[in-house]
């Protein structure tokens, strides 16, 4: 996800979003652990999304 597509969607659909890619990230690295993933950089790009997601989620907090 762009940082710009972050940015439109409300609050709770960030919250529910993070929940939602936590989720899959987690699986990605169970798969890999048992067997290389056919494209590993999935990992690498889906840690950024749940980064990008709760610093939204942070940001909107402090404000």
């Amino acid at each position: 996800m762009k940082q710009s597509e972050i940015r439109e969607l409300s609050t709770a659909e960030l919250q529910e979003k993070l929940g939602v890619v936590k989720k899959q990230y987690a699986d990605l690295k169970l798969a890999h652990a048992v067997s290389p993933l056919e494209n590993p950089l999935e990992l690498r790009s889906t840690r950024r999304t749940v980064a990008r997601l709760a610093t939204e989620l942070t940001k909107r907090e402090l404000q």
